[in-house]
């Protein structure tokens, strides 16, 4: 492997961004190129995701490039979520029983641009915006473009081409189209789809509701969440069945119809919308789905990294950090086959493939659970379990949410089938009365810990691992 080989990033969202970064700090000859114009001089986000979570996985990967201290002051903590009942009650849930543990709103605009700037910093680094990619030739590394502006059409040749080029990626749909290898590929949606709205600042920029939060709307078939900003307001998200129910998008089609909606709904929330007319008839409505496929690369020459591999819905807050995480996983393997593409690509894709396909069905266990169960008194008793243990015993008892947002040590596939089997042993202890929470904790965790074994062991035993 020679520092001179000219590497081809085709998107330069989240993760192709931090990816030139990371190969660029290697020594790479690395040419990004982007459909969309440049978020640092263009509004680009037309009511979409205009803001992520950002937890230790994704901090992780900010760290590995060195700039984890630029990236905080876009941050705005949020140390739990706090639920919102139809009548406007509200409760509060943590995210994890230790001192020290919250997730960050971060601007995905603001993210993605310092990644960009950090990037242009290496003079072995090339970007550029407004050039959608048609097609890839995988067997000769070339991939052609079209540039937007000028309706110019050209080609680029590179040494090696990653797809960092999202759920529609360019390249993943030449891997199927060119036939060159059995290649297995699926895209899942729900049933829902999602709408962006916004709770604006004050009048003195603060924000009006808890900025320490995220905060939930659970209404069964359909919810609202919304992030903070760090300008005061809040990105919120109306997640709502396309055709199904007494409300839905393609019913909600006067302004009458959404206000009765919300009214009914989401009547504290609607009080903090004062532009609901305008963005619910002009914001998009947002598909949610899920992509898996394999393999993918193709012998050393190509390679799927993040959601061009394995887009995931938004439930769990994993799709920025797994995708960071690809980025992290591959630099580790990085160092271990130097010099061998193909067996870099393929090492890669068997350690993570397994945990892209975890953190998918994670994701979708998290929307059921958040729309759902969060307002459910049995849910809500087991949480308030698991914040006990995780307080009173920080290093032997962790939640599946702590597992996968605050302990990167422990894979997503590893968090998934020990939090699984720990859900529900709590889940069956609670119903059977077994669990004496004014006892001492110590017997609730011995408990615990006992079941979850045991449950693992049948699930081995049935083949269910």
């Amino acid at each position: 492997m020679q520092d001179k080989e000219n590497i081809l990033i085709i998107g330069a969202g989240l993760c192709g961004s931090l990816l030139a970064l990371r190969l660029a700090q290697r020594g790479y000859q690395v040419t990004m190129y982007e459909s969309r114009p440049d978020l640092r001089t263009t509004d680009i986000s037309a009511g979409r995701s205009i803001n992520l979570a950002l937890s230790d996985r994704g901090l992780r990967a900010m760290k590995m490039v060195g700039i984890v201290d630029k990236v905080l002051p876009f941050c705005t903590p949020m140390y739990g979520r706090l639920i919102h009942d139809i009548q406007g009650n509200t409760f509060t849930s943590n995210y994890s029983g230790r001192d020290g543990e919250y997730i960050n709103s971060i601007s995905r605009g603001g993210l993605n641009g310092l990644l960009l700037t950090e990037a242009e910093k290496h003079d072995n680094v090339t970007i550029h915006f407004n050039k959608k990619c048609t097609s890839v030739d995988i067997e000769n590394t070339t991939a052609k473009f079209k540039c937007y502006i000028t309706k110019e059409k050209h080609e680029v040749c590179a040494d090696l081409i990653f797809g960092a080029d999202g759920a529609g990626s360019a390249l993943r749909k030449s891997y199927y189209l060119e036939k060159k290898f059995l290649f297995s590929y699926s895209q899942n949606y729900l049933t829902h789809g999602y709408k962006e709205l916004e709770i604006p600042a004050d009048k003195i920029g603060n924000h009006q509701i808890s900025k320490d939060h995220l905060h939930i709307w659970p209404r069964g078939q359909y919810m609202l969440i919304a992030l903070p900003n760090l300008d005061g307001s809040f990105t919120v998200t109306l997640f709502l069945s396309y055709d199904e129910g007494a409300y839905n998008f393609n019913n909600l089609t006067t302004i009458e119809k959404v206000t009765e909606f919300f009214k009914t709904q989401f009547p504290d929330a609607l009080d903090l919308i004062p532009d609901i007319d305008n963005e619910f008839f002009n914001n998009p409505t947002g598909a949610l789905g899920t992509v898996k496929c394999a393999p993918w690369y193709y012998k050393g020459k190509t390679l799927l990294m993040g959601d061009a591999a394995h887009a995931i819905v938004p439930f769990y807050g994993q799709g920025m950090n797994a995708s960071f995480e690809d980025v992290v996983v591959f630099d580790e393997i990085l160092d271990q086959h130097q010099g061998d593409w193909e067996t870099t690509f393929k090492a890669y894709q068997k350690i993570r493939k397994k945990d892209t396909d975890a953190i998918a069905d994670l994701a979708i266990d998290n929307y059921y659970e958040m729309r759902d169960h969060v307002a459910n008194p049995i849910f809500k008793e087991k949480r308030k379990i698991e914040m006990d243990l995780e307080k009173t015993f920080p290093n032997d008892y962790f939640s599946k949410y702590s597992m996968v947002t605050f302990n990167e040590t422990i894979n997503y596939a590893t968090a998934m089938k020990i939090g699984r089997a720990q859900d529900k042993a709590l889940l069956n202890l609670i119903a059977d009365n077994e669990l004496d929470t004014d006892a001492n904790l110590k017997t609730v965790l011995h408990k615990v810990q006992q079941q979850t074994k045991e449950i693992l062991q049948e699930d081995k035993v049935a083949g269910l691992q």
